[in-house]
């Protein structure tokens, strides 16, 4: 793995430096996102980046992550070593002025990285200061040497002290419960990124191990990108067999895409730049949506498959059931977007839409038989779309001569502000009665569903919209669906799933958000879906009752509250329809008091791989996910 290495100059004039690390302390969310679990795995991450930065730069082909018993991290890899000598701007070792400066880092000069990850030379001074400790050993030019820090402020100088054949850096960290909130590694959170990593970087060999409870993963792609569209598909039926793969490089940026079609009825589409997830997409998107549109469509025109009358088809047709990982590495990626998860250089497009026009059109060209199975495909969707549109222009044709009508079964709330505004979706007519009598009137509207609604996994959008429960719910929110969604019409800030804590109810939840995911998504994105959690269990002690939302939440009652040797009864709720309006209200829908969770989707990779998981044709990865997930499950009824 060495290829690059009489090209690059990796030693302390290439360490920048560009202010102090005080700051981060104070405001760690400004640099890491958040002091929840999301910026905790971050710390993780953004060492783990720096040791991809030296596989990509041709130095390291191995990196091995160990989560210990007390929830401290080391990274080891077996790159070139962070350099040792004397920084000329701080007079300190380069190790110390990586860990303890801000922006000093190796990414910043070109000609020691010519790709980067990462949040660009924050990663390992960020992670020192919000770490109880960190301790960092280099093997680099035949010896050994080693620091370490609490709360990123050294407490020893850097000392050498012995000698190796070996070469790599080696990180541990613990992280600071005072910055925090919990500071407990989530190990499937953690092997998916390493997973995602391995994938995108061919060729190089991620471990995970967790001494917590001796589980362990190894990952390795030769294939890269093709065997993560074949690990996306494996819960998926594909169409064709053959793999689209092409790698081009333009203009210093190297571009690889990865494609095949299954007969699923959505899109699932993955951009990366430099290893990062660009959740909103960006120049590399457009430029790749753009070629695949016009090539298929010039394709099947050549070919006599759209006749000469005939409309082109569209890209969203060409899409339908794509399975595709686009990944692009450049010199100097910008960033944009809400969260800074959308590339922004312009040129990208043009490169992006040049190397696809060409290879897909060679793709399709030799490989005829595949080409008209996705067209035809599209042919499909083209005309179910044409369906979709007649049901949506009776639909509103509909509303306009009866005023907007809103569905029968609502119960409407009189505030006009959206913002003030929920809604809740109950399963059935029983709780759907009890909720819309123990209400506030004046901003809770109640929509009761009747049954399990389709499953829009296995369904295109014209038969979904003929679906009654469906239909009410369009209707309700306003907002529209498909090419006519308008997050501005939304008449309720809050959509609130409530259904029963049992198996059925856990169904008709993982139904609704299957179809808020693939077809109405801003709301999930724009924070708009809430899940309702009613109490679990009903405690009576005395005169006094309480209600209690997990077993966690009752065994601290019982130790603290009530006391062991005490006697007190039970209640298991196992439906909404056992509450009457008033403990209804009490306990899941009074703003005050109510418990619920807002459904955010942090990585839509993952949540596309979960929903085709539970909700798709395969039955092997169902029975899967649940055998791995049943250790999380609790208060099963069975």
């Amino acid at each position: 793995m060495a290829q690059n290495q009489n090209h690059r100059e990796y030693g302390a004039d290439q360490i920048q430096v560009l202010e102090g690390l005080d700051p981060v302390r104070k405001r760690p969310g400004m640099y890491i996102g958040s002091t929840g679990p999301r910026g905790l795995h971050h710390l993780v991450y953004e060492i783990v980046d720096n040791s991809i930065d030296e596989a990509l730069a041709g130095d390291c082909d191995t990196i091995n992550v160990t989560i210990f018993e007390d929830n401290s991290i080391r990274v080891e890899d077996n790159g070139s070593g962070i350099p040792v000598e004397t920084h000329p701007k701080t007079g300190k070792s380069t190790v110390e002025t990586v860990l303890t400066v801000l922006h000093a880092g190796g990414k910043f000069n070109s000609d020691a990285y010519k790709v980067s990850g990462g949040l660009h030379g924050v990663g390992m001074s960020v992670v020192n200061a919000l770490s109880e400790w960190l301790k960092v050993e280099v093997h680099r030019d035949g010896h050994i040497y080693r620091q370490y820090f609490e709360r990123g402020k050294p407490q020893t100088e850097l000392v050498m002290s012995g000698n190796t054949k070996k070469r790599g850096t080696i990180i541990e960290f613990k992280p600071d419960y005072e910055i925090f909130e919990d500071t407990v590694y989530d190990y499937p959170t953690l092997q998916y990124r390493l997973r995602e990593l391995a994938f995108l970087n061919k060729g190089i060999q991620i471990s995970i191990e967790d001494k917590r409870n001796n589980q362990k993963d190894k990952f390795l792609y030769e294939g890269g990108i093709k065997e993560f569209v074949e690990y996306l598909n494996k819960k998926r039926t594909p169409i064709h067999q053959k793999i689209i793969y092409f790698e081009g490089e333009k203009e210093g940026s190297v571009i690889e895409l990865s494609v095949q079609y299954t007969d699923a009825y959505s899109e699932s589409i993955y951009s990366f730049a430099n290893n990062i997830n660009t959740h909103e997409g960006g120049t590399h998107l457009s430029g790749f949506k753009s070629a695949v549109t016009r090539v298929f469509n010039d394709y099947a025109r050549k070919n006599n498959l759209i006749k000469e009358k005939e409309d082109n088809l569209l890209g969203e047709d060409i899409r339908e059931g794509m399975t595709a990982i686009l990944s692009v590495k450049m010199t100097e990626p910008q960033f944009e977007g809400q969260t800074k998860t959308k590339l922004g250089n312009s040129e990208m497009k043009g490169i992006v839409e040049s190397i696809v026009n060409e290879s897909l059109s060679i793709f399709l060209e030799e490989n005829p038989k595949d080409a008209k199975i996705i067209i035809d495909k599209a042919q499909k969707s083209a005309k179910a779309r044409e369906a979709a549109r007649k049901a949506r222009e009776l639909t509103r044709r509909k509303n306009v001569l009866d005023g907007l009508s809103l569905p029968g079964k609502l119960a409407d709330c009189q505030e006009k502000d959206a913002n003030k505004c929920e809604i809740f979706l109950v399963e059935g007519d029983s709780a759907g009665g009890s909720a819309k009598q123990g209400r506030d009137r004046r901003t809770q509207a109640i929509l009761p569903l009747k049954g399990k609604i389709l499953n829009v996994e296995k369904a295109r959008l014209d038969k979904i919209l003929n679906y009654a429960e469906i239909g009410a719910m369009i209707t309700a929110f306003g907002v529209g669906i498909g090419d006519d969604f308008d997050l501005s019409k939304l008449r309720y800030g809050k959509i609130i799933i409530m259904t029963d804590a049992d198996v059925d109810g856990a169904h008709i939840r993982t139904l609704l958000l299957t179809f808020f995911y693939r077809y109405m998504r801003p709301l999930i994105d724009e924070g708009h879906i809430y899940i309702a959690q009613p109490p679990l269990y009903k405690v009576k002690y005395g005169k006094n009752e309480y209600y209690v939302y997990s077993d966690k939440e009752l065994s601290q009652l019982v130790e603290n509250e009530i006391g062991k040797e005490n006697k007190y009864t039970l209640q298991r709720y196992k439906g909404l329809g056992e509450m009457n309006p008033e403990q209804l209200w009490e306990t899941t829908m009074d703003p005050e008091k109510r418990i619920m969770l807002k459904v955010e989707v942090e990585d839509a990779l993952e949540a596309d791989e979960t929903f085709t998981t539970l909700m798709g044709d395969k039955v092997e990865p169902r029975r899967e996910f649940i055998e791995n997930n049943a250790k999380y499950v609790k208060n099963i009824d069975i």
